[in-house]
């Protein structure tokens, strides 16, 4: 009888155990539980700046499923996931519109949104979910390892910088918009896919590497093995750090937009605290927040920075309305084709 008290009291303190793992000690009981898939980069600003006023205003505890955008929205389809809100790039967020993986979101739940950027309010259509923050794709470039002065897209094709610049590759998110512009290059007004592939041919003797991860880039910069190449502004600081003298250039034809998006999940049962969050989420406080430290451009048209503030995010309504969009569900649909060109007659 000893040895069954003794086996009871030792179960009970391995439950009281488990019900305080994750240095909650049961303070998030009776709190309902919203799970948002996003990346997983600065965690720490985003839980106490962002979430926390969240949880404490609406008495929920937000769980996080952070990785990359493929093997996030992988889990989605594949239904190994509790998830109830997804951060995604417009990219990877319209693969999920096509395989049918998010909820058509209700508006009048997000009045935020009648406080961003035209082009941002619906991305994807109005079925789903916002842009919270607009990447700009453009060029960057060390003037010291440049022969010449790089201010449009056309300059990259240019001679004198042969064997000294990369791209990103086909299957990498700007990858599709790489394809885009050198039609613009090619004198096309409308796209014309024969012409931007005859385009990249040409670039191509100027390509040291053609880049998957903006890791690769810097490492290349920062080595002086290419001195230009196309990236998304926001990767801007790691090159201004790594190369004090690089700069960073808005093409004479105009970037591209890239845009993080927010879709609630089909089946979650927290549809209305989804969208809440959302809305939340496109604020003037946390917009600010997250534009300030360095973390996210804001859409928020209220949000008002200092030049310095400002330098490095893709801030102002200018700029905005001159970014290039593209058209996501075309992009899907073609980019198993551009994949087979690009490898067939590009990859030597």
């Amino acid at each position: 009888m000893k040895k069954i008290v003794q086996a009871l009291a030792a179960s009970s303190l391995l439950l009281l155990a488990a019900c305080g793992s994750n240095g909650s000690s049961g303070s998030s009981e009776g709190k309902e539980k919203l799970v948002v898939s996003t990346w997983g980069f600065n965690e720490d600003f985003f839980r106490e700046e962002i979430y926390k006023p969240f949880e404490e205003e609406n008495n929920v505890e937000i769980v996080l499923d952070t990785g990359n955008n493929a093997d996030r929205l992988n889990k989605i389809k594949q239904g190994n996931s509790d998830v109830d809100v997804i951060f995604l790039s417009d990219y990877y967020a319209q693969q999920g519109i096509q395989d049918g993986l998010f909820e058509t979101i209700d508006r009048e739940n997000i009045p935020n949104v009648d406080k961003i950027y035209d082009v941002a309010k619906a991305p994807l259509g109005s079925d789903y979910g916002p842009a919270y923050t607009i990447a700009q794709f453009g060029i960057a470039y060390n003037p010291d390892e440049s022969p010449i002065e790089i201010t449009s897209w056309k300059d990259l094709w240019s001679a004198d910088l042969k064997g000294k610049i990369t791209i990103p590759s086909i299957t990498s998110t700007t990858g599709p918009m790489m394809v885009d512009l050198a039609s613009q290059v090619s004198g096309e007004e409308t796209f014309n896919e024969d012409a931007a592939f005859t385009s990249l041919k040409e670039i191509m003797p100027s390509v040291v590497k053609e880049y998957g991860q903006t890791s690769e880039y810097v490492n290349m910069f920062a080595q002086g093995e290419i001195a230009a190449g196309p990236i998304m502004e926001m990767y801007f600081a790691d090159l201004k750090e790594a190369v004090p003298s690089a700069q960073f250039v808005t093409p004479a034809e105009g970037g591209y937009a890239v845009m993080n998006t927010m879709n609630v999940i089909k089946g979650t049962d927290q549809k209305e605290l989804s969208e809440k969050f959302i809305n939340y989420i496109l604020g003037q406080e946390a917009q600010e927040k997250s534009a300030k430290n360095k973390v996210d451009s804001p859409v928020n048209v209220d949000v008002q920075l200092t030049e310095e503030e400002a330098e490095g995010l893709t801030y102002g309504e200018d700029l905005i309305n001159s970014l290039h969009t593209m058209d996501m569900e075309f992009v899907n649909n073609n980019l198993s084709k551009w994949v087979d060109r690009w490898n067939r007659e590009l990859i030597q």
